[in-house]
């Protein structure tokens, strides 16, 4: 078979069998040695021929059909499906809402990916049927699938997937799909994974700057109960389950509201942007010392809040858009857990 005879095999080098099988298909491609349709050995017959194990020759065909590059008839063998191979990888990411947080994990997607992908963000509100709406439309558009599944009930609160959302979700082939911040565990193994764990993260961060804060008299978590894009629920659960475990005084509200009756030695934990100003404001406006009469722990890291010596505890959200990316270069799939730190900086 004339494709035998361009396939180079290097028992010298260190780069893997099976990579250099694929390498040299791909180069007889570029080269126009296997146009399309062309038929390629038999992965018995390569193996045979070049002294190869059958499975680094069947993992190189496996991944070239991953890439489209070559598919398989049953009864007659592997031909080359794909000879233009600057065609990039189309991808949609999904997100629940725009903000700084969400283009900051995007764009790290974005830039790990490089030139060799396609990138559409497309964005759902915290709506679960446009969510659906959107799957159901696109997912015969895209190869691959990143989403950022958050949702809101009729009450303006975070909620889990229901049904139908789980439906439009497993309608996507598992090996196309990457979920990220929230792990659903009723999905494949196979599909990618990268997320927080907000109860757990929350009271972790918490308990890393506890010296400091065993400080204050009274904790207080300011958490939006109702809101156009809700935060999830187990932020509370962290926070409740920290605050009971070490015996502290804790209260949680819904806002910071105008004239708030800012004691000495209470520490806030603020969720919302608006918030945060809100309460530094007031903080400047009595004379308070940030960070010696009254502490502030912000939710999520920002440039600015670095600028301002605010502390914070936040997940890694360029990690996040980083291992999103490594998956489909790496063709993939895995569990990650990203990383969620305490950053100690000069409001508390």
């Amino acid at each position: 078979m004339k494709a035998l005879d361009n396939i180079e095999i290097d028992n010298n080098s260190r780069i893997p069998k099976y990579k250099q099988v694929m390498d040299s298909i791909l180069k007889n491609i570029h080269d126009g040695t296997l146009p399309l349709g062309e038929k390629i050995p038999s992965i018995n017959k390569l193996s045979e021929e070049h002294l190869l194990s059958r499975d680094t020759v069947e993992k190189a065909y496996s991944l070239l059909k991953k890439q489209n590059i070559i598919e398989s008839v049953k009864g007659k063998g592997y031909y080359i499906a794909k000879t233009d191979l600057s065609i990039k990888t189309n991808v949609l990411f999904l997100i629940n809402k725009l903000s700084t947080y969400k283009m900051r994990i995007f764009n790290a997607f974005v830039n790990t990916l490089g030139a060799n992908a396609h990138v559409d963000l497309d964005i759902y509100h915290c709506e679960p049927l446009l969510f659906s709406r959107i799957l159901q439309k696109k997912r015969k558009q895209y190869d691959q699938f990143v989403i950022m599944p958050h949702f809101k009930d009729e009450n303006m609160q975070h909620m889990g997937c229901t049904d139908e959302i789980l439906k439009a979700i497993l309608n996507i082939p598992s090996e196309k799909l990457i979920v990220l911040d929230r792990n659903l565990r009723s999905l494949s193994t196979k599909t990618g994974r990268v997320y927080q764990d907000f109860t757990q993260d929350i009271y972790d961060a918490l308990t890393l700057g506890f010296d400091k804060l065993a400080k204050y008299s009274k904790i207080v978590l300011v958490y939006p109960n109702r809101a156009v894009y809700p935060y999830p629920k187990g932020i509370v659960t962290g926070f409740k389950r920290f605050c009971i475990h070490h015996d502290l005084d804790y209260e949680i509200l819904d806002e910071i509201y105008e004239g708030m009756e800012l004691q000495s030695k209470d520490l806030y934990i603020i969720i919302e942007e608006s918030d945060l100003v809100n309460l530094l404001k007031q903080v400047r406006d009595k004379d308070y010392q940030l960070g010696k009469d009254v502490g502030v722990i912000s939710y999520n890291d920002t440039p600015l809040k670095e600028l301002l010596g605010v502390t914070v505890i936040s997940t890694n959200f360029k990690k996040m858009g980083e291992d999103a990316a490594k998956m489909i270069i790496d063709n993939n799939r895995r569990e990650i857990k990203n990383e969620f730190n305490f950053i100690d900086r000069f409001s508390m």
